[in-house]
C-alpha cells in the first residue's frame, strides 16, 4: 500500500499555489507556506485537538465551502483555503472574547485579543483563571511522556484539567513537560527545599541530589522511571548531567 502520508499534493492558500503532504495538519502546511494563522492549542509534537478554535479558516472544495479548524483538518489535493474572510474574522473574534472570559489572567490571550482590537468581553469572567482548557498538558503527558497523569474532569462550565480525584497522581513523574508546553503559563514548576513542586497538580516529590556536586537536579521518581525504561541501575542517575561520565 502506498504511503499517503508522504504523498505531496497541491492546493491553494489565498489564491496562491502551495504544496503539502496529503493528510498532514492544514495549519502546519499554512504556516510552512509563510502565512500566519493564530492558535493556542496546537503544537507539532502532539496530536491536534481544535480546542481554542482560533485557527479557523474557510476551506473550499469544489462548490462547497465551510469553516473549519485548520489544525485538525487534513491537507487535500485541490482544496482552496481562505484565511481572513468576514465569517472567519467574526468567529475568531468571538472565540477570543470567550477565551478572555474563561482565562482573564492569561496574558497571551490578552495580547492576541489586542491584536484584533478586542479589549473587553461581554461574557461572564472567571476571576484569576489562566487555563484555556487547550489540553496540551494532558496530551504531552500521555503522548510524549507516557505518564497519563492528567485529564479533563467535569462538564460544561465546570470542565477543567486535573489529576485523578483532584489528588497527587502516582503516575506523574514531575518532568515539567506540562509547564513547558502550556501556552498561558498557568502550570508552574518550582524546585525549592529539595522538592519538585507543581502546585496545580497537587504534586510534591523529593529531588535527587548529585552524589558529586550535591546539586538537586531532577525528581527521584523521574529518574527511577528513566532507569526502568532503559533497564539501567538507579545508580547510573545518581549524578547530575554535568558530573556524569561521558
Amino acid at each position: 500500500m502506498a504511503d499517503t502520508a508522504s504523498k505531496m499534493v497541491r492546493f491553494k492558500i489565498q489564491g496562491r499555489e502551495c504544496e503539502g503532504r496529503e493528510g498532514e495538519s492544514l495549519l502546519a502546511a499554512i504556516r510552512r507556506a509563510g502565512f500566519e494563522v493564530p492558535s493556542m492549542c496546537y503544537h507539532e509534537a502532539v496530536s491536534p485537538y481544535g480546542a481554542c478554535r482560533l485557527c479557523l479558516v474557510e476551506v473550499k472544495k469544489g462548490r462547497k465551502a465551510k469553516l473549519t479548524t485548520s489544525c485538525n483538518y487534513p491537507v487535500q489535493a485541490g482544496i482552496e483555503v481562505l484565511l481572513d474572510t468576514a465569517a472567519v474574522s467574526r468567529h475568531r473574534r468571538m472565540n477570543l472574547m470567550l477565551l478572555m472570559a474563561a482565562a482573564p489572567a492569561a496574558r497571551s490571550v490578552q495580547a492576541l485579543a489586542a491584536r484584533y482590537g478586542i479589549t473587553s468581553t461581554p461574557f461572564r469572567v472567571e476571576p484569576g483563571e489562566a487555563c484555556i482548557h487547550c489540553g496540551l498538558c494532558s496530551r504531552v503527558c500521555a503522548e510524549i511522556v507516557g505518564a497519563h497523569a492528567l485529564g479533563f474532569a467535569g462538564r460544561g462550565v465546570h470542565k477543567h484539567l486535573t489529576t485523578p480525584y483532584e489528588e497527587s497522581s502516582a503516575d506523574c513523574i514531575g518532568c515539567g513537560a506540562c509547564a513547558v508546553i502550556c501556552p498561558t503559563g498557568c502550570v508552574k514548576v518550582e524546585d525549592a527545599g529539595g522538592y519538585r513542586i507543581i502546585e496545580r497538580w497537587h504534586f510534591k516529590v523529593p529531588l535527587q541530589s548529585c552524589q558529586v556536586c550535591g546539586r538537586s537536579f531532577a525528581p527521584e521518581v523521574q529518574l527511577k522511571r528513566f532507569a526502568a525504561q532503559v533497564h539501567a541501575q538507579p545508580s547510573r542517575f545518581a549524578t547530575c548531567p554535568d558530573c556524569r561520565p561521558a
